[in-house]
């Protein structure tokens, strides 16, 4: 039986530096996440200095750590052997890309091969739900006093089936002043994703757009991504129809998190492409889970749309989850200076197309 409220502690815990126990298959490992982490909680989780690192792929991959193959998927697990010299801020070099330029030589380490892959590929996957960098320190077994979680926990965490409606309500926004809010929420989850009903039933497929959450650009006006223009053109478009829907997904940084985002932000001002800045965090190249627009589409009684959308993911894992996709309606909008390159790489390094 699954501990959805397992999930939420264990995340929690992991946000304030206290150590977890995730059970795999093979066994259990012990975790402290290096980000929330210090000395002396190192020194209290592991005294005699001999727990491993675990980091992703790509992060291994940047560092010389993991093959070509390996690095193929940056978000799975790599194990770094505990050296002498392996202290606490020799880690934190090896966990933030940011710290690279400041910590160009690290080494020599050794990757050994992971006893328990599911619970430290579990590990990786929580670290993305609790918003830090997707590095820990490691011990084999479990440790008393730590919250205990399964990898089937944080998929049942995961799975878009416990989303419900929570309330609805009128909403007149700026380009749709007859629109209704609807938000939906899980039991364990904190965060509430958004639906903004634009219009009313026509007899016409609704034009819907899937729209992940992203503060610098939807609130601050961020010129770095198109995220705020979007949003607006995407209300426009709905409007103009006369019947959609506008999905507002709390999934920011296409999933990482805020912070992790503007790590990322931190990376591209030393040269690096989105992709690039995603993977050499430890992250996927889009860790977003469509499965939830899904769900919001169930519940709004919408099994057939018309997609605003640029991005033929966005097609693909709508009708993996039931939703039967009739038209992709492109979503395109001029770039200005700052955001000209990132538009090139979603266009050549991620398959969005006009």
């Amino acid at each position: 039986m699954t501990q959805p409220r397992a999930v939420a502690r264990a995340i929690d815990a992991l946000r304030r530096g206290w150590p977890i126990t995730i059970h795999g298959a093979e066994g259990a490992i012990t975790l402290l996440a290096i980000e929330t982490a210090d000395p002396l909680r190192l020194t209290a989780f592991d005294p005699d200095a001999t727990a491993g690192v675990l980091l992703s792929a790509g992060r291994a991959a940047t560092l010389k750590l993991a093959n070509q193959r390996d690095a193929a998927a940056p978000d799975a697990p790599v194990l770094i052997e505990r050296a002498p010299w392996l202290d606490f801020a020799t880690a934190t070099a090896l966990a933030d890309p940011q710290l690279d330029l400041a910590t160009p030589f690290k080494g020599p380490f050794h990757a050994v091969p992971l006893a328990t892959p599911d619970a430290a590929a579990t590990a990786l996957r929580l670290a993305r739900l609790a918003g830090v960098l997707p590095a820990f320190f490691v011990r084999t077994g479990e440790q008393a006093g730590t919250d205990s979680i399964t990898p089937a926990d944080v998929e049942a965490h995961e799975d878009p089936a416990r989303l419900a409606i929570a309330t609805r309500a009128r909403l007149p926004v700026a380009g749709a002043e007859t629109a209704e809010i609807v938000a939906f929420r899980t039991p364990e989850s904190p965060g509430e994703h958004i639906a903004l009903l634009i219009g009313a039933p026509n007899g016409a497929l609704p034009l819907v757009r899937l729209h992940s959450e992203c503060l610098t650009g939807d609130a601050l006006g961020s010129l770095k991504c198109d995220c705020g223009p979007q949003l607006d053109a995407a209300i426009a478009a709905i409007a103009t129809t006369g019947w959609g829907i506008l999905l507002y997904l709390r999934q920011e940084g296409r999933g990482i998190g805020l912070v992790n985002k503007l790590r990322a932000y931190a990376l591209q001002d030393q040269g690096f492409d989105t992709v690039d800045a995603n993977t050499r965090l430890g992250f996927a190249v889009d860790a977003r889970d469509f499965r939830t627009a899904g769900r919001m589409l169930e519940l709004l009684g919408q099994r057939e749309i018309r997609l605003l959308t640029n991005n033929p993911a966005k097609v693909a894992a709508l009708e993996a989850t039931g939703v039967t996709v009739a038209e992709r309606v492109p979503h395109a909008l001029p770039a200005n200076p700052h955001n000209e390159r990132y538009l090139a790489t979603k266009r050549d390094r991620t398959g969005h197309q006009l």
